[in-house]
C-alpha cells in the first residue's frame, strides 16, 4: 500500500504555482523600514518573485507537483 504524499502547509501559504508550472514567491525586504525605501522600490517589491532552479524543483515536490 502506498502512502500518500501530504502538502506541507508552510510552503502552500508562501509559495504559489503558476499555471505554466512556474514557483512564485513574495519580495523580501517589504516588511519593515519602507519609508526609507523610495516609491519606485516598494512597487517593484509588491510584485512577485520567481523561483529557479533547485530551489523551485524542491518546492514544487514539498506542494505535491512533480
Amino acid at each position: 500500500m502506498k502512502v500518500k504524499q501530504k502538502t506541507h502547509k508552510g510552503a502552500a501559504k508562501r509559495f504559489k504555482i503558476t499555471k505554466t508550472g512556474k514557483v512564485m514567491h513574495r519580495s523580501i525586504k517589504l516588511r519593515h523600514l519602507r519609508n526609507v525605501k523610495g516609491k519606485r522600490t516598494t512597487r517593484r517589491l509588491k510584485l512577485m518573485k520567481q523561483l529557479k532552479g533547485k530551489f523551485a524543483v524542491k518546492m514544487k515536490k514539498l506542494l505535491g507537483i512533480k
